[in-house]
């Protein structure tokens, strides 16, 4: 499987959308903060994923939610979870 995931950090604001085909080995990565991308972040907290069979689809995917577009369509999707 592949898999598209977005990390959100309060405190900034930010979403941070990544892929990857090992989900739980990514999220370590963030965690223990040995990922560049995420480091500037301030908490950044798992909030979502979607799964796909195709990788062609999760890429496609990941590159729509890092549009402008996409990412008023996670905003609505999410907008409980991005006020806790």
């Amino acid at each position: 499987m592949d898999y598209v995931y977005v990390l959100w950090s309060k405190e900034d604001r930010k979403f941070y959308i990544g892929y990857t085909k090992d989900l739980a080995r990514r999220l370590q990565e963030h965690e223990n903060r040995q990922c560049h991308t995420t480091l500037r972040m301030k908490n950044p907290k798992f909030i979502f994923c979607e799964s796909f069979v195709a990788e062609s689809d999760a890429k496609r995917r990941e590159e729509y939610f890092k549009t402008t577009k996409g990412k008023k369509t996670l905003k609505l999707m999410l907008r409980d979870s991005l006020r806790q």
